[in-house]
């Protein structure tokens, strides 16, 4: 198993990049996590699964939808705050 916490910015927000997320890791399948807006403009996912389809999620996600522009995907390293959901096993949502 895998978790990552990816941080992706540039036109994220406004365009059903979440919508997307969503759509996209019921149809990678196997992943389990959340996305949501980030008040600096970004869109956070925190995701789980098993090495490839993490991955796969992971290069979709540098594309993103077709009115998106991802200007970067990093890599968040720890959690930025304890308030943010846990990841529920079998579920990808919005947070």
């Amino acid at each position: 198993m895998k978790e990552v916490y990816i941080k992706i910015k540039g036109r994220v927000q406004g365009i059903g990049f979440r919508y997307w997320t969503i759509n996209k890791a019921k149809e990678i399948g196997g992943i389990s996590g959340w996305v949501h807006n980030a008040a600096d403009g970004s869109v956070e996912i925190l995701m789980s699964g098993e090495e490839q389809e993490v991955d796969e999620m992971i290069l979709a996600c540098h594309q993103g939808p077709l009115l998106a522009r991802v200007d970067s995907v990093e890599f968040v390293v720890g959690r930025l705050s304890s308030f943010l959901p846990p990841i529920e096993d079998g579920v990808f949502k919005r947070a």
